[in-house]
């Protein structure tokens, strides 16, 4: 854990500020939940809470069926990192950052899917040689909570209207899951 030279005061309520370069390095939003831990020497702790995260194994059992149902590599997200991944080399994927694009997808809570050679490419993560086929929002409760992506490794490969159900399928499914 390392110091970041910012103090701030509790207010009367109880509440903390948190500063607006560190919301904006740890990609924190208004609504967002945060986990809050403590120890023994007097340090309290706050971590964003991935609902999804919290699915783990399960989301790596669902990302393998969806990649054997599919034939393409398939991933399982939060909001902000990805949670399963099946299909590909999971040291390239797992727990690496969504990459800008696929950050406005989750905000516009609507589907990508490849369809057309002159579609734009969306990479899930920022390097990735991979490119996005399908992502769907995982919405639970009104909000945000991750998503399902099936990855395809070249342009020329469009997505059919299988791999669009199939994933908004996995998106309801999820969603519901989170529900419970």
């Amino acid at each position: 854990m390392k110091a970041t030279g910012i103090v701030r005061r509790i207010d009367d309520l109880g509440r903390v500020v948190i500063p607006k370069e560190i919301r904006r390095t740890m990609r924190i939003r208004e609504g967002d939940p945060l986990e809050i831990f403590t120890d023994r020497d007097g340090e309290v702790i706050f971590k964003k809470y991935s609902p999804i995260g919290e699915l783990g194994e399960f989301a790596s059992q669902y990302a393998e069926t969806l990649y054997k149902t599919s034939g393409y590599p398939a991933c399982i997200t939060d909001r902000d990192t990805i949670i399963a991944i099946s299909g590909a080399a999971k040291k390239d994927f797992q727990e690496k950052r969504l990459s800008e694009d696929m950050e406005r997808v989750l905000e516009e809570k609507t589907a990508f899917i490849y369809r057309r050679e002159n579609d734009k490419n969306l990479t899930v993560t920022d390097g990735s040689k991979l490119s996005v086929g399908v992502a769907v929002p995982i919405i639970a409760e009104g909000d945000t909570v991750g998503s399902v992506v099936l990855l395809k490794d070249s342009a020329d490969k469009k997505m059919s209207e299988a791999e669009e159900k199939i994933s908004k399928a996995a998106a309801l499914f999820l969603a519901k899951q989170m529900e419970l």
